[in-house]
Parts: C-alpha cells; sequence; structure tokens
C-alpha cells in the first residue's frame, strides 16, 4: 500500500501547513476586525488578501489529495485495512473542519472590511459636506466684508456732500451779505430798482389793456 503511505503522509504534510496558516490567517482578521480604522493606514488589507490566498491553495491541495485516499479506498482490487479506513475518514473529517471554519473566518472579515468600507463613505460625505459649509461660510463672509465696504464708501461720499453743501451755504450767504452791504453803501440804488419794478408794472397794466382792448374790437367785429 505504498501508494495510501504517500497520499496520507502528503495529507498530513498538508493538514500541518494549512493549520499553522489558518492561524496566522484568523490572528490577521482578529486584528483587522479589533482595529477597523487602521486597516487602509496599516497595510492589513493586502496581506490578508494574500494570506487569503495561500489558505485557500492548500486547502484545495488538501481536498485533491482526500479525494485521491477516498478513490483508493474505494479500489476493489486494493482494500484498505480498518485502520487505513478510519484514517482516511479522520481526514476528511478534518478538511470538512478547515472549510468551514476558513468560510467562517472570511465571513467576518468580509463584513468587517464592509463596514470600514460604509463608515469610511460616510466620514467622506462628512467632510466633503464640512468642506463645502467652510467655503459657503467664507463666500457668506466675503459678500459681507464687500457690502460693509461698500457701505463705508456710501457714507464717506455722503458726509463728503454734506460738507460741500455747507461750504457752499456758506460760501452763498457771504456773498449775499456782501451784495446787502455793497447795496445799502450806493446811494439811491434802492429808489432806482424801486422805480424800475414801478415801470416794470406800468408796462404790464398797459399791455394787458392793449391785449383787452384788441380782444373787443376782435369780438365785436366778428359778431357783426
Amino acid at each position: 500500500m505504498a501508494d495510501y503511505e504517500s497520499l496520507h503522509r502528503q495529507c498530513r504534510t498538508l493538514e500541518s501547513l494549512f493549520d499553522t496558516k489558518l492561524t496566522s490567517y484568523s490572528r490577521l482578521a482578529s486584528t483587522i476586525t479589533r482595529n477597523q480604522d487602521d486597516i487602509e493606514a496599516g497595510g492589513s488589507r493586502e496581506r490578508w488578501k494574500d494570506v487569503e490566498g495561500e489558505v485557500e491553495d492548500l486547502l484545495e491541495k488538501l481536498r485533491e489529495t482526500n479525494d485521491e485516499l477516498l478513490a483508493l479506498s474505494n479500489n476493489p482490487d486494493t482494500p484498505p485495512s480498518q485502520s487505513m479506513s478510519r484514517a482516511i475518514q479522520r481526514h476528511g473529517e478534518v478538511y470538512q473542519d478547515y472549510a468551514k471554519e476558513l468560510r467562517r473566518t472570511k465571513t467576518n472579515v468580509q463584513h468587517t472590511l464592509d463596514k470600514v468600507n460604509l463608515l469610511s463613505g460616510v466620514r467622506n460625505d462628512i467632510e466633503a459636506y464640512k468642506s463645502s459649509a467652510a467655503d459657503s461660510l467664507l463666500a457668506e463672509r466675503g459678500r459681507i466684508d464687500s457690502s460693509h465696504s461698500m457701505t463705508d464708501q456710501i457714507l464717506d461720499q455722503a458726509y463728503e456732500t454734506r460738507a460741500e453743501f455747507s461750504r457752499q451755504s456758506m460760501s452763498l450767504a457771504s456773498i449775499n451779505t456782501r451784495m446787502t452791504g455793497v447795496i445799502s453803501t450806493i446811494p439811491g440804488i434802492n429808489n432806482l430798482l424801486s422805480m424800475i419794478k414801478s415801470r416794470r408794472r406800468r408796462d404790464s397794466i398797459i399791455l394787458g389793456i392793449l391785449i383787452g382792448g384788441c380782444l373787443l374790437l376782435l369780438i365785436s367785429y366778428m359778431s357783426r
């Protein structure tokens, strides 16, 4: 039964290697589960993928070896002894246990990674919202500062205009005072002005009488 012995040793070697590698994989998975925030920074995701690939390769080789042992035990030409049958059965049970443990560990790690990706997406959304809100606040502050600056300019112009009006008013008052003084110092100016006003009123009265007479004549002529 040289074939059996060879396959039996190969199966035990693969089981030992797989057990060691699965332990490392489980430890790495536990680290990922505990330190969810450090997965990307520490490179745990890449190491986990590498170790997972090695474990899956070993499990596949173990499955192939168990299939060869099972085929050997079913060969009617070389029926195995009871001890061989128990060993072959035991190898199959160990393989099933390893396969279940690997699936369970992979599921736990995948759930953790999905959670990390979700949290990372939420954090990115929050950071994007904060950045957008900060930009909006800065823009609004810039508009307020611009409005304050424009208001200050308008107030400065208003103050300057008021000051200019005040200066012009004072200048006109000074001119009026000087003119009043000049008029009062020149003899006969007031009389001359009064005469001019009287003559203008007289001319206006005469012009009004003439216009009225012309209208009466015109009406009289048209009524004939």
